[in-house]
């Protein structure tokens, strides 16, 4: 995750969730994940309610103090939920009471809301599957996938890389090509990039970027795993902090 200032950090955020299109079981994951961001202070949800395949929400609206929206199905194969949450979002945009958006989907019609949040300067942050179409994932300043978010440790992720016959790690091409476009953004005149100035600059270039999606909970232990790749150092500060700094190796 990039690093926040304190003012980031105290911005508040309007979470809207297509109900069509997530998961009631994930809701208090979400939630913590929008919390690294910002304080949620608007939390709707958006579907037909007088529907079966809405009855999961009940409980979880009422624990999460999420307010439901209802949004009829007027003509059958149509998504009247997307019309609803966009009206509310440029509403909720014109009364200037939030800093920050979060759109919970992974439909592709919410790309254009993001892009018009964005254009008028506020934080939006997209929270859906990996198979959300990649305009609305780059729409987004951050996009954080669902699968990121399971808490069950036996889940397969994707791996960063493969062991050669000898045991030697390789990373894959395309994460070491956006770990070094990012690094070459951040490296400063002595070579050398910190920590959290590269994971800004890697969700600058893939919104979606996340450490969880390779197996790794920090960006620190990825960069760990691949000593052919980084050099890494840790040096204190006179406040007792500690300053993680990258630097690409030849």
């Amino acid at each position: 995750m990039q690093t926040l200032s304190g003012e980031e950090k105290d911005r508040s955020i309007a979470m809207l969730i297509d109900g069509d299109n997530a998961q009631a079981s994930l809701i208090k994951n979400i939630l913590t994940e929008t919390g690294k961001y910002g304080q949620v202070t608007i939390r709707r949800i958006y579907g037909d309610w007088t529907t079966s395949n809405m009855n999961g929400w009940k409980e979880t609206l009422q624990t999460y103090a999420i307010q439901p929206i209802q949004q009829f199905r007027y003509t059958t194969g149509k998504n009247a939920t997307d019309s609803a949450m966009i009206i509310d979002a440029m509403d909720i945009l014109y009364e200037r009471i939030v800093d920050g958006f979060c759109l919970v989907s992974s439909d592709s019609d919410y790309t254009r809301l993001a892009t018009r949040l964005r254009e008028k300067g506020i934080f939006v942050m997209g929270i859906g599957k990996k198979s959300t179409p990649r305009a609305f994932v780059n729409a987004c300043e951050v996009f954080v996938f669902t699968e990121n978010l399971l808490s069950e440790v036996s889940k397969q992720r994707p791996s960063v890389s493969h062991k050669t016959p000898e045991g030697n790690r390789i990373a894959s091409p395309e994460l070491v090509a956006l770990l070094r476009n990012a690094f070459e953004v951040a490296v400063q005149e002595n070579g050398w990039a910190s920590l959290g100035a590269l994971g800004n600059h890697l969700r600058q270039l893939d919104p979606s970027f996340d450490s969880r999606t390779y197996g790794f909970r920090q960006l620190s232990s990825l960069i760990h795993a691949f000593p052919d790749v980084f050099d890494y150092r840790e040096s204190k500060k006179k406040d007792g902090n500690t300053i993680i700094s990258v630097k690409l190796k030849e």
